[in-house]
This record gives C-alpha cells, structure tokens and sequence, in this order.
C-alpha cells in the first residue's frame, strides 16, 4: 500500500541483525517506515518486525544481480516510494592477510559481488525514485556501511578491505554525481559487537586495550551515526570513521 505524501521510507539492506537491526530500529523511532531485508524468506517475519519497528519484510539473496534488481522493483511495488537506502548487507571471511592463495579468485567474486556491486545495483535501480523523493523538498539519501580496514591496511582478509575500499570510493564518486538531489555517504565501523565477530578473540582485545574509547562499538553507535547522517541534508560524499579512535594508533 502506498505510504502517506509525508511520511518517508527507508529500507535497510542486511536488517535481520547487527547494524542493520540497530539502524532500522533507530529510523524507525525517528519515524521513518523502514522496510527490513534479509537474505531468505522467513516464518518469523511478522515476530521480526514488530521487534524493529518495520513496516514490511522481503527476502533476496543480493549476492546475484536478479533478486537485487527484484528488491526494489518489489519494494516500490508495494509501497510507491524510497527515500532512503542503507546498503548495510555484506560479507567478510577470515584469511590471513600473508596467505595468498587461500584468498581465491572465487573468494574475491564473492567479496566483489556482495559488497560493491549490490549496492550499486540497488542504487541504480532506485535512482529514479531517489530524485523523485528530493520533489518533496528534501534530498534523498543514501547510505553505504563500510569498515575502518578499508582506509588502514587491515581486516579480516585483503579481498574483504579490498572490495570495502572500492564501495568507500564509490560512494563517493556517486555523491559527486547524483548530487543534489541525492546524498551518499559512508559510515566506516571498526569492530562491532555483532553475531559476524563472535570468537575474534584478539580483535576485541586489541579493541579494550588500544582503542582511545577501549572497547569495540555496539550496534547502536553505528545505528546513531546512520541516522544523523540520514537527518542532515546538507553532507554528502564523507566516509565517517567510527572504531573508537584505533585509527589514531
């Protein structure tokens, strides 16, 4: 069902936990209609999104191109609007940075495919409704959910920072471009308390003892800085880097 002219519509990439539950949460008590995604369909959908706040739940896998172009065919479909896109879904894997092949051209497709090139599908596929959105008086917005490896020579793999740093300048590329009626930022997280770093032993420690803020982020510090960057009109194409000061280390 269409929305109100009044109210906006968010959608979250990746919202079925960690940063992406904690930003649709977060946007929707600042009263946007969040429309939550995940990778399968789920029975528990309607348990899910009374539990983020969500207005609708759909399912694809934004590792192929099909299903990503679906979701927002799909998305305007049911509701005739996006005015913003958090591209939060994404993948890493474990190699250590000194072996080489174990980093395989298939691991770096797979890193490629989900971390740079859905979201710039599903920004393609929604530019049109973006600028329609900016009609309101308001820019669109959009933004991508990268990591602090990206901008320092670290991470859980080179394929994983690698294909982070390319969505960084993305972003920006595309801010430049689709500027002003849409904006595009990046929020960079360092480690983050999420069900993705559960047993990375070391990082956690190195995060309590070297980080100025001596502890790893919590979901919500990332959802807090997606939801002022989705609030303020004015910035486009910054990558804001939020892992506790480690960078200054």
């Amino acid at each position: 069902m269409p929305l109100p002219p009044e109210r906006r519509l968010a959608l979250v990439t990746g919202s079925t936990s960690g940063i992406g539950a904690a930003a649709a949460r977060r946007l929707a008590r600042d009263g946007y209609a969040v429309v939550a995604h995940g990778r399968r369909v789920r029975n528990d959908a309607p348990s899910l999104l009374a539990d983020l706040g969500a207005i609708d739940y759909i399912a694809a896998d934004l590792a192929d191109e099909a299903p990503a172009r679906h979701l927002i065919a799909e998305l305007l479909a049911r509701h005739g609007r996006l005015d913003v896109l958090v591209n939060n879904a994404g993948e890493t894997m474990r190699i250590p940075h000194a072996d080489l092949k174990a980093a395989t051209p298939q691991i770096w497709r797979r890193m490629m495919d989900v971390n740079v090139i859905a979201p710039w599908v599903l920004i393609a596929e929604a530019e049109a409704a973006l600028h329609q959105s900016a009609e309101s008086g308001r820019p669109a917005c959009v933004v991508n959910i990268g990591t602090h490896a990206a901008v320092r020579p670290k991470g859980g793999s080179i394929p994983y920072a690698a294909s982070k740093a390319a969505l960084h300048h993305v972003t920006k590329l595309l801010a430049l471009t689709l500027g002003p009626t849409i904006r595009v930022n990046g929020v960079a997280p360092g480690l983050v308390d999420t069900p993705m770093t559960t047993g990375w032993d070391a990082a956690i420690e190195l995060w309590n003892t070297k980080a100025p803020m001596r502890r790893m982020a919590r979901p919500e510090d990332i959802a807090d800085l997606v939801a002022a960057l989705v609030a303020n009109d004015y910035v486009t194409g910054e990558i804001i880097i939020a892992d506790g000061g480690l960078n200054l280390t």
